[in-house]
Formats: C-alpha cells, sequence, structure tokens
C-alpha cells in the first residue's frame, strides 16, 4: 500500500518566501525599507511631511476621510503642493469617504486636484454598491508611500490612550514595493473613469537599497473569493509554531475556523487580537462572537482590546513574516471589497511588530472557554443574529 508523502515544512525564510510566490503567482521584490508607523500621533506628521516634500505627483487613495481637524490639515497639505504645480490626483470611496467635508473637497479643486470617486451609488448598478475599495495607499513621487489601515478621520489621531484615538499600524515604505501600491492605486483609478498611464514614461525606477524582501497582493471588489482568502488560508495551513492575528473585524468563515483549529491541534500557538467594547461595527462584533465557543474551545486563544477600537490589520506568521495591509480578518476582505495586502519578509520589523503585539495583549481580556460557554441566553440570541448577518460583516 502506498503512502501520501507531505510536502516538507518550511524551516527558513526562503522557505516561507517561496511558498507565498507558489501559492500567490507574485514574486518578493528585493531592497524594500518598511517602517511601522503606530497610532495617529506618529502617522498623520510622517504622511504629511512626506506630502509637503512632494516636488511632481502624489496619488492618493482612502475608504474613508471623515471630519476632524486631521481631514482639514490633509486637505490644506494636498492644496498647497497642487497650488505649487504638483500633479495630485486623490481617489475616494463613493461609500466611506461620502461624509468628507466640502469645504476641503472645494479648496483640492480650487487648488488643481483632480478628484474621483469609486463607484458612486447608481440604481442600475445596485449590485456594486456592497463591493467597495478599502484599501489606503498615498504615493510621493517615486520615493516613499504608505499603506496599512488607517483612515483620515478624527478617530485615528492621538495614541489610543482613550476611545476616541483608535488603534492602528500603517506603514511606510520604499523601494520597489511602490510598484505594487501604484499599480494597486491605478487600478482603482481608472475604474473610476480616469486615465491612468499619461505618466507612466517619467515612473522612475525606486532605489533598491533596504534589507527588506516584500511582495505585494491587491484583490478586486467581487463577490465570493480573492487572493487575500489564498493569503490568509496560506498562513493557517503552513504556520509551524505561532501565527497572531490583530484584526478591526473578526470574522472567519467556515473552512478558516476550520483551519484555525486544525493548526492548534498541530502544536501552533493561534492568537487574534480583535475589538472588544469599542467598535464601530456591532454586526461585526456579534458575528465575530459566533465563532468563539468552537475557537475557545479547540485552544485558539482570543484576546479583545479593551481601551480603544482595535483597527490594526497584521499578521505574524512563526516570526518570520509579516502581512500588512488594509485587509481585516473577515468576509469583506476576503470576498466583497478591494483590499492591498503587503507581505513583509524581515526579522526586525517582524519583531518589532510582535512586540507591539505583546504590548497590546498586556491591554487586552482574554476571552475564557469556560466562561464563554456560561454566557446568557441574550447573547447566543445576538450570536445568531450574527450568523445570519456575517456575509455582510
Amino acid at each position: 500500500m502506498s503512502h501520501r508523502m507531505d510536502p516538507p515544512a518550511p524551516t527558513s525564510a526562503d522557505d516561507y518566501r517561496r511558498c507565498f510566490e507558489a501559492a500567490l503567482g507574485i514574486p518578493f521584490t528585493q531592497g524594500n525599507h518598511v517602517e511601522p508607523l503606530v497610532n495617529g500621533c506618529h502617522i498623520f506628521p510622517a504622511m504629511i511631511e512626506a506630502i509637503t516634500q512632494a516636488e511632481y505627483s502624489i496619488d492618493f487613495l482612502t475608504f474613508i476621510y471623515w471630519q476632524g481637524e486631521v481631514a482639514e490639515r490633509f486637505g490644506r497639505a494636498l492644496a498647497e503642493r497642487a497650488r505649487a504645480g504638483v500633479v495630485v490626483r486623490v481617489l475616494l470611496d463613493a461609500f466611506g469617504a461620502h461624509s468628507m467635508p466640502k469645504e476641503v473637497l472645494d479648496e483640492l479643486e480650487q487648488a488643481g486636484a483632480e478628484i474621483a470617486w469609486f463607484r458612486r451609488k447608481a440604481r442600475w448598478r445596485i449590485w456594486q454598491i456592497d463591493n467597495r475599495t478599502h484599501r489606503k495607499i498615498l504615493l510621493i513621487d517615486d520615493k516613499v508611500g504608505f499603506t496599512g489601515g488607517v483612515g483620515i478621520a478624527a478617530e485615528w489621531d492621538g495614541d489610543a490612550r482613550n476611545p476616541e484615538e483608535w488603534r492602528d499600524t500603517h506603514f511606510r515604505m520604499t523601494g520597489p514595493v511602490l510598484d505594487g501600491l501604484r499599480g494597486a492605486f491605478l487600478s482603482n483609478w481608472i475604474e473610476a473613469g480616469k486615465p491612468g498611464f499619461e505618466h507612466a514614461r517619467s515612473y522612475g525606477a525606486p532605489p533598491a537599497d533596504g534589507p527588506v524582501q516584500a511582495q505585494v497582493i491587491r484583490t478586486s471588489a467581487a463577490v465570493n473569493y480573492s487572493d487575500i482568502a489564498t493569503l490568509f488560508r496560506l498562513v493557517l495551513t503552513i504556520a509551524q509554531s505561532r501565527l497572531r492575528i490583530a484584526t478591526g473585524y473578526f470574522v472567519p468563515d467556515s473552512e478558516t475556523i476550520d483551519l484555525m483549529c486544525q493548526a492548534v491541534e498541530r502544536g501552533v500557538t493561534v492568537e487574534v487580537l480583535m475589538p472588544g467594547p469599542h467598535t464601530d461595527s456591532v454586526v461585526a462584533r456579534m458575528a465575530g462572537e459566533d465563532t468563539f465557543e468552537r475557537l475557545s474551545r479547540a485552544g485558539v486563544r482570543l484576546h479583545r482590546y479593551q481601551p480603544t477600537m482595535m483597527h490594526a490589520k497584521i499578521v505574524l506568521l512563526d516570526d518570520v513574516l509579516a502581512i500588512v495591509g488594509s485587509a481585516n480578518f473577515n468576509h469583506r476582505s476576503m470576498g466583497k471589497d478591494d483590499e492591498i495586502a503587503v507581505s513583509v519578509v524581515d526579522q526586525q520589523i517582524v519583531s518589532k511588530l510582535s512586540q507591539d503585539y505583546d504590548q497590546d495583549l498586556g491591554r487586552a481580556d482574554i476571552i475564557e472557554a469556560e466562561r464563554w460557554q456560561e454566557r446568557g441566553l441574550w447573547q447566543r440570541i445576538r450570536e445568531r443574529i450574527g450568523r445570519l448577518l456575517r456575509p455582510q460583516a
């Protein structure tokens, strides 16, 4: 009788990189710099400083642009560079940025910035309303880019000291990784009806002088499945020792739940850090809680962040590789929205993000399986409702 031979498990950084390349068909680039920026007090100054130094182009894409002083600050910085002759392209999701202040839009348009809206509401295209661009991208010249979880709104301005200051991590990047960010911007820009290639010949090659290997994955706003789902299921399948997930919305589907439980069974420590009492989506919380009983009984460590909304999107695989970007561990990111994810191989970055994770766990409560079993009837009813609404969470 023949026995099936399982492939060898990855043991080196190169092994993990090759697993990702083989599964997703996207090569890593060499020579990048990636700098984590924790919370708005560090994120926004770095982004605005980069904007003020722009010499010839700014491409800015965001899902959320709401009210607040930081929204006005961003608008003023972009408008100033447009008046100085810099090509400024601003792409806004028509759902997420619908409440953007009119004064900011007027100032940008009067300064000469070009503004586009992704998937405006149209009655004859009702099916598109539920599929958004959730990407957050800022590109300055061919020199520096930013991506991650942060939106442009007052909720992110601060240092996660109270419920009004959300916890998030964004990333400043240089090197060939910028080409992947630009491609993600252009795909949404062109769908919004704008010409995208008139500056293509002017794009310089970003200098490749950093230590980081990076892979950029972008997904399209369509229903059912995406490369983000492949990416998350891949890490659950190949994890050998520890998998740490931080997400603003935790709503895994049944197959992902199975993979999480199987990872624990083979000895992997699986940790999830998600919002606790403070969240902007009650539906996502109820849908996520419907998974707690099985996951906690299987040994998955579920942590709920207490001080404020946890909005970071980070996955740490075996202390070797990090996945960062705009994607949450939920149905929307895996099957409905345009997302961007960057896989990073660099020991220093992974170590820094793991230290941040440890600090966040110090401000979180863990779901204990025995105590969760004793939850009341109303909580169980909420979970049933959440199960019905899971596809929207």
